[in-house]
């Protein structure tokens, strides 16, 4: 085995000189508190085995993760950062065992600056506390996960998670400025500012956004914030099928002339399961397909303008019917749907696997006849949804009940990722890579991208403590 997977147990010494630095309250070994923090939103049977952490530890500060990060450092303890739980790639799995370090203490928004349109917060805080602080303020937080009202910032800083309006907007890491950090031998520095241009030295932010926890631990973020649109208007437009539906996407800035802040794709079968776990009947529930367009502007009659530009353009475009929501009950419905897909994947099936697929934008309609074409002649069952505006598609892919269905879905697997690549695209936008699509890694990077990766990780973390056995897979290393 590469002896960068060399790693020690947690003694009780160990344990105790653990406890001294932070507080005996704040580190827990229950075996079930531990189990339930050993893993995220991917079932763990999805890889065969069961991972669970030694140690669950709950740093207060800044000082605390820098303390835990020295003690691992000197014992070559694996240690896996975990924020919400709501992630979907494995990130969150301790691989090696080791120490789980969950931020649900470190919950607080440290500052809002109003004169540099600012919020500094703890990686522990709630995505959508974030929006409501800014939005009380009349400004607007941009970054918008569909899991924000669950997960931490912390987390979505470490996926450059994307969300509703990447369209308008940019991913979480357009969305940052600076972080605080904890390298893995302990040090703690800042990279970045409150400054919006900055070339002195690379560009450490942007490289740890997105980094999935490989590279250093999140204690603070500075994140930018914008004046909040006074007017905002919901349009859910009903299409006969997806193709019909995808094909509107890119009317809405060619011949609208619009950059809405969302345009999110739901096919039947999303529409068909909402309302399964809702119980109740949703907006273009019996659709073939539907989009949800949000515009925003700071002049009412302007927004009224483009929403009833936008209504009759997709009728022209083979809309069946658009239902406008402009009030804050209305739009909370039209937006339950759509959130509640994931949730009720989970809930209804134990057999599947959340894709997280970006293609080119004009190569939508040819990813979701590939998904079809690729599962339905095998027996799996389907639901795609996600971020029409950007290319980014969530289709889950859903085994029968069968002794093979680990095998059948691998094989389904591997026959669309061999055309997603002849497709222009790419493995993931936003979930991450982390444990569960390692493997698959190879497929997509050449091996000299794969190498540079193994680099900068080592520069950082030169023993491989900080969340081993994510993102790629060391084992594959020539050298070795």
């Amino acid at each position: 085995m590469n002896a960068l997977f060399s790693y020690n147990k947690i003694t009780r010494e160990i344990a105790d000189e653990i406890k001294e630095k932070i507080g005996a309250n704040n580190v827990c070994t229950d075996e079930e508190k531990l189990d339930t923090y050993s893993h995220d939103e991917v079932p763990q049977s999805s890889y065969g085995r069961k991972y669970t952490a030694e140690m669950l530890l709950f740093p207060e500060s800044t000082e605390h993760v820098a303390a835990i990060m020295k003690t691992a450092h000197k014992y070559r303890i694996p240690v896996t950062p975990r924020g919400a739980g709501t992630g979907l790639s494995g990130g969150a799995l301790p691989v090696f065992g080791g120490i789980v370090m969950s931020f649900e203490k470190m919950n607080h928004i440290l500052e809002l600056d109003e004169e540099n349109l600012t919020i500094t917060t703890e990686p522990g805080v709630v995505t959508a506390e974030i929006s409501r602080m800014a939005a009380r303020h009349g400004l607007l937080y941009a970054g918008d996960p569909c899991s924000g009202d669950a997960s931490y910032i912390g987390g979505n800083i470490a996926e450059n998670a994307g969300g509703n309006k990447v369209i308008k907007y940019g991913a979480t890491g357009a969305q940052l400025l600076a972080l605080e950090a904890v390298l893995p031998d302990g040090s703690v520095t800042w990279f970045g500012g409150k400054r919006r241009k900055d070339v002195t030295g690379l560009d450490f932010v942007h490289l740890i956004a997105g980094s999935e926890g490989i590279l250093a631990v999140i204690t603070k973020a500075v994140l930018k914030l914008l004046p909040l649109p006074r007017h905002s208007v919901d349009l859910l437009a009903a299409f006969p099928d997806a193709q019909t539906a995808i094909n509107f996407v890119p009317r809405i800035i060619s011949e609208g002339g619009l950059i809405p802040a969302s345009v999110e794709f739901l096919d039947k079968n999303a529409l068909s399961l909402a309302e399964r776990y809702l119980h109740t009947s949703v907006p273009a529930g019996d659709a073939g397909a539907a989009l949800i367009i949000q515009l925003e502007d700071n002049d009412e009659e302007r927004v009224e303008e483009q929403f009833e530009a936008i209504g009759k353009l997709s009728q022209q475009h083979g809309a069946n019917e658009v239902y406008i929501a402009d009030t804050r009950s209305t739009r909370d419905r039209i937006w339950q749907a759509r959130k509640s897909v994931p949730e009720a994947i989970s809930s209804l099936y134990s057999r599947y696997s959340k894709e997280d697929l970006v293609v080119p934008t004009a190569s939508v309609p040819a990813l979701l006849e590939m998904v079809r074409s690729e599962t339905e002649p095998y027996g799996l069952e389907y639901v795609t949804y996600g971020h029409a505006g950007d290319g980014n598609m969530h289709c889950t892919l859903i085994c029968p009940d069968c002794p093979d269905w680990h095998e059948k879905l691998h094989e389904t697997q591997k026959r669309v990722y061999a055309r997603l690549i002849k497709m222009g695209g790419t493995l993931s936008g936003e979930h991450g890579i982390g444990y569960k699509r390692k493997d698959y890694m190879k497929f997509f990077l050449d091996d000299a991208q794969i190498e540079l990766i193994k680099r900068v990780k080592l520069a950082f973390d030169p023993q491989n403590i900080l969340n081993p056995g994510k993102l790629v897979d060391w084992e594959n290393k020539s050298s070795d």
